[in-house]
């Protein structure tokens, strides 16, 4: 968002989207009756109390039936959010709304992560008649919603909360039409004493005689991207369109290692996927306990501040973000069961960004250590495993969050390279995503749409029915469950990968010669990604001989402590699944830091007992 500037008036009116026609696809993980309306817009007032870990909100939702008398509306809420009154109104186009009316409502239990809110409805409600809904409610403790004590924060001065909507947590925040099928522009009114408000919003405005801040999106987007952060936050312009928000004492770092390289970033995207949409792209740092690496919310990324400490992965992690700005938010899944969509294209996206920018030969490397990682999960998951499949069949009742995994990444990933490797040219393969963004922007999609547009973008492909390759077909792609059925081709990265392949061979080589492993490669030299693949690979090959891994500690220990955390974590992971128990103090010092730093002091004694 722009940055909140005192007085120049309220955010602009919303600009809805016209009722549209069609039905979104059934979503098994929502309670919703969004296949009978067109939303519109949503609006919320909310109230933030972070005294009493408590927001007041008031959801005004902007509709039209698709087919005739609907009896009632079905949104998706939470057990921790309580409904305290709902209306309704018509409101004619052109027209000013008419008067509420109360409508009746009953909250019924949907799966663990939901319930269903039904509201009754007027019998005379005719299609493409646009009316409005108006729920008032108070939301405390969710999923979506995080408070933080001042002592959960860096700078231990001020309360602090954000939100967290993906996948199916944002019905905790606000009721709403919880699936990535339906998309609204939103607008939003935020009042709070003493804090600075951020939302995933194009547009903000701070109206500082109300203490009020108003934000607009004017472009649609799913539920789980209507995002909210509050707290002791400043900013500095790191370019063009991008600004960093962090707390006081984390600016600097934040500064000192992204600015001028966002700008960088954008523009290699665009060059590749075209324009930008979005207007800016901010980020913010949140505390520790942020529960996972990074957010792509629109115009503002949520990443986790931790991060900081190793470059490598906050420039992936970032890049991967930005590529979630073509595919994941401009394009969505239509259903979390297809969620390689978003997470497989943006994969593909941040590489062939990271390709421009950094170099084939790192781009190999950051992907071999991802496949890896793959095939560490295969294994301990199994081959047969059903979340392995890139089409998974979602159970209900199922928390669609437990299908975050590798094979949403990387197998997405591959069959992605894959197709582009059919085109035998990726600069083809980039047009194609430039004239797929284009034609599905603002929309969310299934599998079928992407490869229909890919065979028609591509026709001569389709003369070959590629589609049907014997072992390579696409429906096996999408339904068999194992590894991917081919893999890209990593050569470009050999004189980096070699490095650790040929220093993982001199340490786990019998008889051991240690001396010539310890004087072959000096580690304070590799790239992160180099080190870290050197790491998992020996963590694979645990338990090792008590001579190796001792001396694997005499040669690295002391150097490692001073790396970064993905590093040490590595290191660490290993000496406790070799039982070393020289370095074991190493391990408590770890987690009693990342505890601390993470403000969880109430884990402090859980981290002494454990490793005692």
């Amino acid at each position: 968002p722009a940055p909140p500037a005192p007085g120049p008036g309220p955010a602009r009116s919303p600009r809805p989207l016209p009722c549209g026609a069609c039905a979104p696809p059934p979503d098994v993980a929502s309670a919703s009756s969004s296949q009978l309306f067109g939303l519109r817009h949503l609006h919320l007032g909310l109230e933030l109390r972070p005294e009493a870990r408590a927001l007041a909100g008031c959801l005004v939702l902007e509709l039209c039936a698709l087919r005739p008398q609907p009896s009632a509306l079905v949104l998706d809420v939470h057990p921790a959010l309580r409904v305290l009154s709902a209306a309704y109104r018509r409101a004619p186009a052109g027209e000013p709304p008419a008067a509420a009316c109360p409508l009746g409502f009953r909250v019924d239990p949907f799966t663990d992560y939901g319930s269903a809110l039904t509201l009754s409805l007027p019998a005379a409600l005719q299609p493409h008649q646009p009316f409005q809904v108006i729920v008032r409610y108070t939301t405390a403790d969710g999923p979506a919603i995080w408070w933080l004590d001042p002592e959960l924060t860096y700078g231990n001065a001020k309360p602090f909360v954000f939100t967290q909507g993906h996948s199916v947590c944002n019905r905790s925040f606000f009721p709403c039409f919880d699936t990535p099928a339906v998309k609204c522009t939103y607008s939003a009114t935020v009042k709070v004493s003493d804090k600075l408000v951020l939302m995933s919003a194009t547009q903000s405005t701070y109206l500082e005689d109300e203490g009020v801040y108003q934000f607009y999106m004017e472009y649609p987007v799913p539920a789980y991207l209507v995002a909210l952060v509050a707290g002791d936050l400043i900013h500095a312009d790191i370019g063009p369109r991008s600004r960093v928000w962090a707390e006081p004492c984390l600016l600097p770092t934040a500064i000192s290692k992204l600015s001028g390289m966002v700008e960088r970033w954008l523009t290699a995207a665009e060059s590749l996927y075209g324009p930008y949409i979005w207007g800016r792209y901010d980020i913010v740092f949140l505390p520790p306990s942020f529960p996972i690496v990074a957010m792509e919310n629109p115009c503002l990324t949520f990443i986790i501040s931790s991060i900081l400490e190793s470059d490598e992965f906050l420039i992936i992690d970032v890049i991967h973000e930005v590529a979630h700005s073509w595919f994941g938010n401009a394009v969505t899944n239509a259903t979390w069961e297809e969620m390689w969509l978003s997470e497989g294209l943006a994969t593909y996206a941040q590489r062939r960004i990271t390709t421009e920018t950094y170099g084939a030969a790192f781009t190999c490397l950051e992907t071999a250590f991802r496949l890896d990682a793959l095939h560490r999960q295969m294994k301990l998951l199994g081959e047969d495993n059903p979340v392995s499949k890139l089409q998974v069949k979602l159970e209900p009742g199922v928390n669609p969050s437990n299908l975050m995994n590798l094979f949403t990444y990387e197998k997405g990933y591959c069959f992605v390279y894959y197709l582009s490797q059919l085109c035998g040219d990726p600069r083809h393969f980039d047009s194609f995503l430039r004239a797929y963004i284009e034609k599905y922007k603002f929309t969310s999609v299934v599998a079928q749409d992407l490869l229909d547009s890919f065979l028609n973008f591509f026709p001569e492909l389709k003369e070959q029915c590629v589609e049907n390759k014997a072992g390579l077909e696409f429906e096996r792609w999408l339904n068999a469950t194992g590894p991917p059925l081919a893999e890209p081709d990593l050569s470009q990265g050999s004189s980096l990968t070699r490095p650790v392949e040929m220093l993982f061979k001199l340490w786990t080589t019998e008889p051991l010669d240690s001396a010539a492993a310890a004087s072959s490669v000096d580690l304070t030299k590799w790239r992160t990604f180099q080190t870290v693949l050197f790491l998992d690979r020996l963590l694979d090959g645990s338990p090792l001989p008590h001579e190796v891994i001792k001396k694997l500690s005499e040669c690295y220990s002391s150097q490692l402590d001073s790396m970064n955390a993905e590093i040490r974590i590595r290191w660490l992971q290993i000496v406790v699944r070799n039982d070393y128990y020289p370095d074991l103090y190493k391990v408590r010092r770890f987690l009693e830091n990342q505890v601390l730093s993470a403000g969880l002091k109430s884990l402090h004694l859980s981290v002494h007992e454990t490793c005692a």
